[in-house]
């Protein structure tokens, strides 16, 4: 029987727990409950929560909706949510993560001190979070996913530089230092490292967890910009690391020869997935050496 490790540092991050607790909360009270966007990256937490009575809405359904209650999930939204569902009598159950509520003011001041400026914000296209953070510059701020994206910059024009909160602190060191080499010494340049420790801590966590053990599985959902930075840090370290959205998708045959399997995940992975992972193994091999005896 391999032993089995849950990583206990991995699961839902303070913000996404937040949002969680408050939809249970809510609907505890009514029986639907809308939300805009995915309340958390993970479509098995989803689909719970959906049987709950949580609806899923996004932007263009929230135009078209009158005296509800809507939740906006810790990823945070810009301004013009908040003044759509002003005008449609809409109640907002705000669960913004206060990482992310403290990095939109702190851009929204930037900005109105001088729009001229160049906002950079590191982080990825889309995503959003970032488009909540965009939208307190009325949408002018420039996101950089690479170095690649970097080097389009105005290095002739102020440039004052954001981190998604879940980005790659190492990445964000890079691209802090090319603009540093290239920036012109007429302009002004400030970096403000806005990345959530909560998550940054786990890379150098989940990094020595993945050494310790013959297989990991990497348990998260495909939309998760913060699993996809985890497991490529296990792959890394261990080769033999597989990502899975639920206990479904492990393979039988990664378990042959197998001493020790690790089990971890994103910011956006229930621990009950991951247990689910677990009690899987736990009865398939308990079947298949209960059929040795026989």
């Amino acid at each position: 029987m391999p032993k089995i490790e849950i990583d206990s540092e991995s699961g839902f991050c303070f913000g996404v727990t937040t949002a969680i607790n408050k939809a249970e909360e809510k609907l505890a009270e009514e029986k639907t409950l809308y939300c805009l966007g995915d309340i958390v990256h993970n479509g098995m937490e989803c689909d719970r929560l959906r049987e709950m009575g949580l609806v899923t809405i996004n932007h263009d359904d929230l135009a078209h909706l009158h005296d509800v209650k809507v939740m906006l999930r810790a990823h945070g939204e810009p301004p013009e949510t908040y003044a759509l569902a002003h005008r449609q009598n809409i109640e907002i159950v705000d669960t913004t993560c206060p990482v992310v509520l403290q990095l939109q003011r702190r851009i929204k001041k930037q900005y109105d001190s001088n729009p001229e400026a160049q906002i950079v914000i590191f982080g990825k296209n889309g995503h959003a979070e970032v488009l909540g953070l965009v939208g307190q510059t009325q949408n002018k701020a420039i996101v950089v996913e690479n170095i690649n994206d970097v080097q389009l910059l105005d290095f002739n024009k102020d440039i004052y530089l954001y981190s998604q909160t879940t980005k790659s602190l190492d990445e964000f060191h890079l691209i802090i230092a090319y603009i540093q080499s290239h920036i012109s010494p007429e302009a002004t340049f400030r970096s403000f490292d806005t990345i959530c420790r909560q998550v940054a801590n786990r890379i150098s966590h989940v990094a020595a967890f993945a050494k310790r053990h013959d297989l990991i599985l990497f348990v998260s959902g495909g939309k998760s910009s913060n699993g996809k930075v985890l497991f490529d840090e296990c792959k890394r370290v261990n080769p033999n690391s597989h990502q899975i959205e639920s206990a479904s998708e492990i393979d039988l045959s990664w378990l042959e020869g197998v001493a020790s399997i690790g089990i971890c995940g994103a910011t956006s992975t229930p621990k009950w997935l991951m247990e689910d992972c677990r009690k899987l193994i736990l009865h398939t091999v308990g079947d298949e050496e209960l059929s040795k005896t026989i």
